[in-house]
């Protein structure tokens, strides 16, 4: 949700009834190096949600590796200044940046994908942790533990909040993480999908067009990706499979960022991070139609529930 998850659809979710939450480089229509001005981007787009909801939002600030951390911190510095209600934190530990967060306030979700790391987390002080399973879109850790596996694991391993991230479109993947020990659950590919998400139209429309194994895992350095299968994933794989140098990939990375995809719209030659329930996607829709089809379908899925249950015993 790097580039597509603006003001609009973060203030949409949170009007809606859910927790919406503005992308690293919301709303940004180019690419910048500059600190100050990746700082100054997301202090516009957290003024711009703040007109259009009253309701609680979050930002996500990927902490990444120590040599590019400077654009982290000057996000955290300006989730600060303007007060936001809520950081979720990803890609990198929870040390960095958690106690100066919650000092100053703000509700920390640390974004997690193993055991040991949510009770390293709830030992640091989040609020939250969010469980990022296998079938999760962009990136992720190594250990492929799936949703189904890593929720129950780390709801039985810590005490704070749990919430289940990956796998989840719909009303039967929130009655599931329910039933799995989670407290909430954290949804981007279906957001993805929107009338107020900021992702080109010609990327909307190929998810839509996606399928079951329309997705695939790609080994990045320090991390997996799950992406859309199009001529960009093919020919990483084929490089990966061929030893190419890791600098010759990170260019390649570079080249086909997921900025030429969701900003210009190259649907086939970039990269596009999104989850396997992509599958589950049909059509574009409104971000609030999202929220109310799973609420509305949450009590007759209970009743299917029950009566599966009676019919089993």
């Amino acid at each position: 949700m790097n580039w597509v998850s603006g003001s609009d659809l973060a203030a949409a979710v949170s009007n809606a009834g859910g927790l919406g939450t503005l992308g690293p480089n919301a709303g940004a229509k180019t690419i910048t190096a500059d600190v100050t001005l990746v700082g100054e981007r997301l202090r516009d787009q957290i003024r711009k949600v703040k007109s259009l909801t009253k309701e609680p939002f979050a930002v996500n600030i990927a902490i990444g590796p120590v040599e590019f951390r400077q654009y982290s911190q000057r996000c955290v510095e300006v989730a600060i200044e303007e007060k936001v209600p809520a950081v979720i934190s990803s890609v990198g530990s929870p040390d960095v940046y958690t106690k100066v967060l919650r000092d100053a306030g703000i509700k920390v979700l640390h974004a997690i994908s193993t055991v040991r790391h949510a009770r390293r987390a709830e030992e640091i002080g989040v609020d939250a942790v969010i469980c990022e399973g296998y079938e999760a879109g962009g990136h992720k850790g190594f250990t492929e533990l799936t949703t189904f596996s890593l929720v129950p694991m780390v709801a039985n391993a810590v005490k704070i909040p749990v919430v289940a991230g990956g796998g989840v479109a719909d009303a039967r993947g929130v009655l599931a993480a329910l039933a799995l020990g989670a407290d909430g659950v954290y949804m981007g590919t279906r957001f993805m999908v929107t009338h107020e998400s900021n992702a080109h139209p010609r990327i909307k429309e190929a998810i839509v067009r996606g399928e079951d194994t329309c997705t695939v895992s790609i080994p990045k350095e320090i991390m997996l990706a799950r992406d859309l299968r199009n001529l960009f994933t093919q020919k990483y794989l084929e490089m990966k499979t061929a030893g190419v140098s890791p600098k010759e990939l990170n260019d390649f990375l570079n080249e086909h960022s997921q900025y030429n995809a969701q900003v210009l719209g190259d649907f086939e030659g970039s990269e596009i991070c999104c989850g396997q329930i992509a599958g589950l996607i049909t059509s574009v829709v409104s971000a609030a139609d999202v929220i109310q089809d799973i609420v509305n379908a949450m009590h007759s899925g209970l009743e299917g529930l029950k009566h599966k249950l009676i019919d089993f015993l």
